[in-house]
């Protein structure tokens, strides 16, 4: 860890891993991912994840992981969003090329990385080399380090709030992402590390607002790349104690992630914001295949619809 670094956690709020959209070829559709970028910003978000699980971090080269970064920080300085954080996605299946990733991360212009746990060889993942791959990674880091707990991409590697919690002493890991959605190991950590040193962010809307009674940070969440707005308004009504009515939004997220999700989200995103927001377009890197919502009838996408009218209305 560098002595410059300023490892602070990232500031609570509404965090997205943004999607990336491509051309016929695949290749990166520069134009739109900045039309992406920028409608997440106007609308409110306070930081933007670049390479998350959303953002097909697994399909892009190293030299696309970086111009992806950069190209993201400097979209957001060019339209008055030097405020809005970029956060890189920069898990590796080695702890040397996750070091490169973070290094790359923070020459092309993020704040902070998210590291995910290596899943290609879990029966040998043991807790204690779990440990040493972060702390590892996080001595190397010149940025801060979160901890990215998504067992759905790590062949079913579940860190539990021990193992966060003592990867939270280090003084470069700075947070975590759950996406395991577990509001009990959340608590749980919130009411064990400090919020000024370890922000805990859910990493479902499902769980948004419980997250945020539990102590959470906010959250990192796919939902927010279709409705930024209404994202950034739960969390407006919750500092405010308009519990109730948050509680009522909350229920439309919850809805609507879990539409989502059925419909493939990276898939289903891409499909939506097309539809719905006047740029971008289906094409997702192979393995994945594009989601034709028509062909999903108009039955699995009726609370986005509703989430996307309250959306165009805030």
């Amino acid at each position: 860890m560098s002595s410059s670094v300023n490892s602070a956690p990232p500031p609570s709020g509404v965090y997205v891993p943004a999607v990336l959209f491509f051309n016929e070829d695949e290749e990166l559709d520069i134009p739109s991912i900045k039309a992406h970028v920028l409608r997440l910003a106007k609308g409110g978000v306070t930081g933007i994840l670049v390479q998350g699980s959303n953002g097909e971090a697994q399909h892009l080269s190293h030299d696309e992981r970086k111009l992806t970064i950069r190209l993201t920080r400097d979209t957001l300085n060019e339209n008055g969003f030097e405020n809005v954080l970029v956060i890189a996605g920069t898990g590796g299946q080695s702890t040397k090329e996750t070091k490169k990733l973070t290094a790359d991360a923070k020459e092309a212009g993020a704040s902070h990385a998210l590291v995910l746990t290596p899943g290609v060889w879990p029966p040998q993942m043991s807790k204690e080399r779990i440990l040493k791959f972060h702390r590892d990674v996080a001595d190397a880091s010149p940025i801060p380090i979160m901890i990215y707990n998504f067992p759905v991409v790590t062949a079913g590697l579940n860190l539990d709030s021990d193992t966060i919690a003592e990867l939270g002493q280090h003084p470069n890991i700075v947070g975590t992402k759950l996406s395991c959605a577990d509001v009990g190991k959340l608590h749980r950590l919130t009411s064990t590390l400090p919020a000024s040193k370890f922000a805990t962010f859910p990493g479902s809307s499902a769980v948004y607002l419980q997250g945020l009674i539990s102590g959470s940070a906010g959250i990192i969440g796919a939902l927010p790349n279709v409705a930024p707005k209404a994202h950034a308004e739960l969390y407006r009504l919750w500092k405010d104690g308009k519990l109730e009515e948050a509680a009522t939004l909350q229920a439309l997220l919850g809805h609507a992630d879990w539409e989502l999700q059925k419909l493939g989200s990276i898939a289903g995103i891409k499909a939506v914001v097309t539809k719905h927001f006047g740029y971008g377009n289906t094409n997702v890197r192979g393995p994945l295949t594009p989601r034709d919502l028509d062909a999903a009838g108009a039955n699995a996408t009726t609370k986005l619809e509703e989430l996307i009218v309250l959306e165009k209305n805030l």
